[in-house]
């Protein structure tokens, strides 16, 4: 079990973090990037599940900045909620959240090298911050909400990208992800028989098959970038 700390943003700006420590050294660190949901049970749930391969797992609340203390479930009211906060978010000034997953980046690196993991819209910031941050090893973004579009694909990652995105996703079509994969080749794409968040077993969506194979693709790709 983890436990929510504060950490600072360049700008002075404080926001929540959860934070799940491993039990020996080490291998290096991972930021969780939450959903549209906040840092709930599910989020919490995946940082000690990294924290157990013995990362030091950091969750930032990527909603502070326009909402504290966000826990929302996956019903269509939580769904409405979610999208509404994320719209704030991303109106923010420039550079927005980004300075806060820069500090998330900075605290964990006193674990070693460190590797970015993000879902829904926190797949999105993840390849973002393949692109925009510093300190990165490596980012696996899983269905990144909008990383297909011709804005977010014009990106550069300065480090290696793991991305999945599922077959069944009626958010981001299969032709906007094989058009992703013709612009970014040195992105390793994996396309799963599921759907939009496959990987929370919270969610109606859930695929136990394809969330167990893009976890074990993830733990290999962190095990080599961040080693």
């Amino acid at each position: 079990m983890g436990q929510f700390i504060n950490l600072t943003a360049k700008d002075g700006f404080t926001f929540a973090a959860y934070v799940a420590e491993p039990s020996g050294k080490p291998k290096g660190g991972i930021v969780v990037v939450q959903e549209i949901f906040g840092v709930n049970s599910h989020i919490r749930s995946v940082a000690d599940g990294y924290a157990a391969e013995g990362y030091l797992a950091v969750a930032p609340a990527t909603f502070h900045r326009v909402k504290p203390n966000v826990e929302l479930g996956y019903n269509a009211e939580d769904m409405g909620a979610g999208s509404a906060l994320k719209a704030a978010v991303e109106a923010l000034p420039a550079p927005g959240v980004m300075q806060d997953l820069q500090a998330s980046v900075d605290y964990a690196a006193k674990a070693g090298k460190v590797g970015i993991v993000g879902y829904c819209y926190g797949g999105l910031l993840a390849w973002r911050a393949a692109a925009e941050l510093s300190g990165l090893a490596a980012s696996a973004p899983y269905y990144g909400g909008g990383m297909t579009t011709e804005k977010e694909s014009a990106l550069k990652p300065k480090v290696p990208v793991l991305a999945h995105f599922g077959a069944k996703d009626k958010h981001i079509l299969l032709d906007g992800v094989e058009a992703f994969k013709k612009a970014h080749p040195e992105v390793e794409v994996h396309i799963y028989d599921a759907d939009h968040g496959f990987n929370c077993d919270q969610r109606g969506s859930y695929d136990a098959p394809a969330a167990k194979l893009a976890r074990e693709r993830t733990l290999a790709f962190f095990a080599k970038h961040l080693a």
